[in-house]
């Protein structure tokens, strides 16, 4: 039985944006909820806070209070005896959404003041924010860096202006390049750029074109993806306890149309090209879709592919530890009653948020394991690939060319091919 761990990485979910783009399946707020007389966002912001503190006063209990010494931190010895090792800070922060980067820098700061004192952040820490990059979105940069974020993610799309046009982004090709000059001169000392593919009315030709600009912004690392279209109503994700939000009829009525236009041929020669143009320029493919220059590969989503235990706040976050999965219900108005009740006769204590959760099974937890490795560039052990139902699945995966043996480090490895990252779903449903 896989045991429970204490977190090395925490997730913050702050749903604000100012529009919400077609394509997007986020838990995301938007218009009136994150701007002007109406807005909620200080309300939200306080029941996260809340949140981390329930949080905190959990893992306190069953892991003991962190044991750390850094600037700001307190020394604790108040550990079980039974731990193997002591509650270590954590190494990953991220903020994402949404677009945290509208959040006040002061809302931002008593966050931080939270996940240091509660939780512990390792000096050597990676701490992400999601921003936007146009002018009224990309946040007081430089603030951002004193409170302690080490790196960006610029959510670009693109930088081609009519398909940031048709993907309802509200920024231009000139915004990214601004931001990225704008975090470079904040100090802020890894930057990320998220771009799609497989965009309606996208040529190679255009996404070529996309990339080599990117490219000449110079950022640390790359996130690229195919863009997906998904019915989460249709999946039944979207109810009460649901962590996600049901798509809006505009939406919808965009998602249907932006199907006929997309080409899984189209896609794989998108893919094809941004791997070879990449890794003539030195960058890593580290993960399917992820590309980093030495030493920026996001440490935070590694933490996810290696099935490290993380902590998760905020409507619609997901929570790991080594056994069992948690999650928060998106919907925002019972996360912030349960978390900020209001005051009667006597007063009510706050709760954590509604949600769910679920224990993994070993045989569910390995195959988990295994197809999360194999996402990576340094795929799986030979060890772990000869039990079934994993033999006859990489059997069948060997055969049709999705598979290689690498050396690595003296160890004998499984990796995808370039065939195998684009038909990668099809092993992983062998495995499951």
């Amino acid at each position: 039985m896989t045991k429970s761990r204490p977190p090395i990485a925490l997730y913050v979910h702050l749903p604000f944006c100012l529009a919400r783009c077609p394509y997007c399946d986020f838990v995301v707020y938007a218009g009136g909820d994150a701007r002007g007389p109406r807005a909620r966002t200080e309300r939200l912001y306080e029941a996260v806070g809340r949140e981390l503190e329930l949080r905190a006063d959990a893992l306190d209990v069953q892991f003991g209070r962190p044991q750390w010494a850094g600037a700001g931190n307190p020394v604790d010895a108040a550990a079980p005896a039974d731990l193997a090792a002591p509650r270590e800070p954590l190494r990953s922060v991220y903020f994402g959404g949404g677009t945290p980067s509208l959040v006040p820098v002061a809302s931002l700061d008593r966050l931080m003041a939270i996940v240091r004192a509660r939780f512990g952040v390792a000096p050597d820490a990676e701490v992400t924010l999601e921003a936007n990059p146009g002018p009224d979105e990309r946040g007081d940069l430089a603030a951002f860096c004193r409170t302690g974020v080490t790196r960006i993610s610029f959510g670009a799309q693109s930088l081609d202006t009519g398909e940031l046009r048709r993907l309802g982004r509200r920024h231009s090709p000139e915004d990214v390049a601004a931001a990225v000059a704008g975090a470079r001169a904040a100090g802020i000392g890894s930057v990320s750029l998220d771009l799609l593919y497989d965009v309606p009315g996208q040529s190679v030709a255009a996404w070529e074109a996309t990339l080599r600009a990117a490219l000449a912004l110079a950022p640390d690392h790359l996130s690229l993806y195919g863009l997906t279209l998904d019915d989460p109503d249709a999946e039944g994700i979207t109810g009460l306890g649901g962590d996600h939000l049901p798509t809006p009829p505009g939406a919808r009525r965009w998602r249907e149309r932006a199907l006929l236009d997309q080409d899984d041929d189209r896609a794989a020669d998108q893919y094809n090209l941004a791997t070879d143009l990449l890794a003539a320029g030195g960058w890593r493919g580290y993960e399917i879709s992820n590309w980093a220059r030495p030493g920026h590969e996001s440490r935070h989503n590694l933490a996810y592919w290696e099935r490290e235990p993380y902590e998760a706040v905020g409507p619609g976050a997901h929570a790991f530890d080594g056994a069992t999965r948690r999650w928060n219900a998106a919907a925002m108005e019972p996360y912030i009653a349960a978390l900020l009740p209001h005051a009667g006769a006597s007063a009510v204590p706050s709760a954590a948020p509604p949600g769910g959760a679920e224990s993994l099974t070993p045989d569910i937890a390995r195959a988990e394991q295994m197809i999360l490795a194999l996402r990576l560039d340094r795929g799986v052990p030979a060890s772990s690939t000869g039990a079934p139902p994993a033999s006859g699945a990489f059997a069948w995966a060997r055969s049709a060319g999705l598979v290689e043996w690498i050396e690595s480090d003296g160890e004998t490895r499984l990796r995808l091919t370039l065939r195998g990252r684009l038909l990668s779903n099809e092993l992983f449903e062998r495995l499951l």
